[in-house]
């Protein structure tokens, strides 16, 4: 007869689920998933109505695009249509600062409703000292790479940061094609820094959401495969539910 086996200890137990898949713990860390359809792909002239429809099928929140027409080539959305925003749905209201001088900024953006409020590395501005001053607001703190930016120049302010963006397509204008060359770089940030959000913009469906999960993001801004899906609600949930099970996968230890 056997003798009675011994429960296994909490410690036990993640020890053998850590053995049987290395870098479990770090993926059980991860940020839930969330699904931010970009206003930079709605009908322009019917913004109130597209941040209600988003808000009525589960989106997690909005994102909002700003252009200064020097930092990248093109103009879009200003402080006006992020307090509409705020004024139709109660969502977070994601706003990326795509502008030389995020520095100038920040204040009109914190009072129309952004939160968080998200700058470029590659602006020209003191990057530390800017996220500091959004964070003293009280508002979350974002910082995003371009493509062809390697990974390093965000580490030194990942204690800074509430939320890394990586642009999976080059800044300016919507509905261009995923890069892929950024999927390394999202799992690198990754297993630097567990607890972070993690976004990813540009090119994205199903498909490349499902890719950029599992190397690690949980943030998915997502335009113009959602707003010309047939069935919007249907969208938001397959991909919420596709990137869950996903993520992580290929993060590695």
């Amino acid at each position: 007869m056997h003798p009675a086996r011994r429960p296994l200890t909490c410690k036990a137990a993640w020890a053998r689920v850590s053995a049987f898949y290395p870098g479990w713990e770090r993926v059980s860390a991860m940020p839930k998933i969330t699904i931010q359809p970009s206003l930079l792909a709605a009908d322009i002239g019917r913004l109130a109505e597209e941040c209600r429809r988003a808000a009525a099928a589960g989106a997690d929140g909005l994102h909002i695009d700003v252009m200064d027409g020097h930092f990248v080539p093109n103009l879009s959305l200003g402080p006006a249509v992020v307090s509409m925003a705020r004024r139709v749905v109660a969502l977070p209201l994601s706003t990326h600062l795509m502008v030389t001088h995020p520095q100038h900024f920040v204040d009109a953006f914190i009072a129309a409703g952004a939160d968080p409020l998200l700058i470029h590395v590659e602006a020209q501005c003191d990057v530390r000292a800017v996220l500091r001053a959004i964070r003293a607001r009280g508002v979350r703190a974002g910082l995003t790479l371009n493509p062809e930016t390697p990974a390093e120049a965000v580490v030194p302010f990942l204690d800074d940061a509430d939320e890394i963006l990586f642009m999976s397509v080059h800044p300016g204008r919507g509905g261009q094609a995923f890069i892929t060359n950024v999927l390394p770089k999202i799992a690198d940030i990754r297993r630097r820094a567990p607890h972070l959000a993690l976004s990813v913009d540009g090119g994205l469906n199903r498909a490349t959401a499902v890719a950029a999960a599992e190397h690690g993001a949980n943030v998915f801004i997502v335009g113009t495969f959602l707003f010309q899906a047939a069935d919007l609600a249907t969208e938001i949930a397959a991909l919420r539910r596709e990137t869950a099970d996903a993520l992580g996968r290929k993060v590695g230890p």
